[in-house]
């Protein structure tokens, strides 16, 4: 507690006045750069890991065959082109999501494009899936190490060369396949409000046109689908018996929020109860049969366990980590200990939708 204090402290105090008074994405960049360097010597990556690691048994799990040390995880939006996945072992977290990654190189949207909300504790989005493309990135990784379990999103490329269906389902399609040997799990993204055509994919028809030919491409990697949180509950019924079909093997809930009259899409507290609202009625509706990544608003252990007991088996976040500092993650895996150990359970795991009995 003494090292995540001071490095609160440091963090609330020195860099976060200083950070939140430059361009959010200037920032972004420098922390993607700094993260860079942290994740090439040993040296750096075990200093890193003395002052933001922390570990648990009872916060280790096996799922769908993968080794989690924790279960918290960096969610997809932040390293873009998974640049960071040597450093972030060492940051704290248990797994990592990369990308979004299309079928070909994206520039994103028009600047700016991302937006601190303080009051909301939120942050405003329109990054439009800026990304290097799946052969510049899987290239990279080919021969890279993993320790920790990688999440690979992908997406459509955010183009009007792909607003039409077929053009958007050959373009996933590119991008997986590049990725079947790389990473432990797909997150097929159909939820992106930022990008030309919008979410056409959440639709469960054309879903089910992507999964069809998604099915037919080997790999031994489980499938999760990346939601929106904007759904009724006629439409995630929809989604629900389209995946039935297919091999799929859980869900991360959820993307952003969309903006009504705004461009972009919100993160952090303004999805926050969407995102829970949606992790219940999805364990509750098929009874546990899928893994939940939670997403959105976690900040602190609580909102952490309240995902977990409501159905996640893990959490993911980047907002919580920009607004509270790197040392959050930590933070948050005591909690939960202190949290497990208050219920009587021994594992993280027996906690996994408990407020749904």
């Amino acid at each position: 507690m003494i090292k995540t204090n001071f490095i609160r402290f440091l963090y609330q105090n020195l860099l976060k006045p200083v950070f939140f008074k430059i361009d959010p994405e200037s920032i972004h960049d420098f922390i993607t750069w700094v993260g860079i360097l942290l994740g090439k010597s040993k040296i750096t990556k075990s200093i890193t890991a003395f002052f933001l690691t922390y570990s648990h048994p009872s916060l280790e799990q096996k799922i769908l065959g993968i080794n989690f040390n924790n279960p918290v995880g960096l969610a997809a939006g932040f390293d873009k082109n998974a640049r960071l996945t040597q450093i972030l072992p060492s940051v704290g977290f248990g797994f990592t999501e990369i990308g979004t990654i299309t079928g070909e190189a994206c520039s994103g949207n028009p600047k700016p494009r991302l937006w601190r909300l303080k009051e909301s504790k939120s942050l405003l989005v329109y990054y439009g899936l800026k990304n290097d493309g799946c052969e510049t990135i899987s290239s990279r990784l080919e021969k890279e190490k993993f320790t920790i379990p990688v999440i690979t999103s992908i997406g459509k490329t955010n183009s009007q060369d792909t607003i039409e269906e077929e053009a958007g389902i050959r373009d996933y399609l590119k991008a997986y396949r590049h990725f079947t040997g790389i990473g432990r799990i797909f997150d097929i993204n159909i939820s992106c409000p930022n990008a030309f055509g919008g979410s056409p994919f959440s639709d469960p028809e054309k879903l089910h046109k992507l999964l069809l030919q998604i099915d037919k491409i080997p790999t031994d990697k489980p499938i999760f689908i990346k939601m929106p949180p904007d759904l009724t509950n006629q439409e995630l019924d929809g989604i629900l018996e389209v995946v039935k079909k297919h091999k799929v093997a859980g869900f991360i809930c959820t993307n952003l929020t969309k903006q009504k009259n705004h461009k972009g899409g919100l993160s952090g507290k303004a999805v926050e109860d969407l995102s829970n609202h949606q992790i219940q009625e999805i364990h509750q509706k098929t009874r546990g049969k899928y893994v939940i990544i939670g997403a959105g608003g976690v900040f602190s252990a609580e909102d952490a366990y309240k995902k977990i007991k409501l159905g996640a088996s893990l959490v993911e976040l980047i907002t919580g980590m920009i607004f509270e500092g790197p040392q959050v993650i930590s933070e948050i895996n005591q909690g939960l200990v202190k949290l497990l150990k208050k219920d009587g359970y021994k594992n993280i795991s027996e906690a996994v939708g408990t407020n749904n009995l």
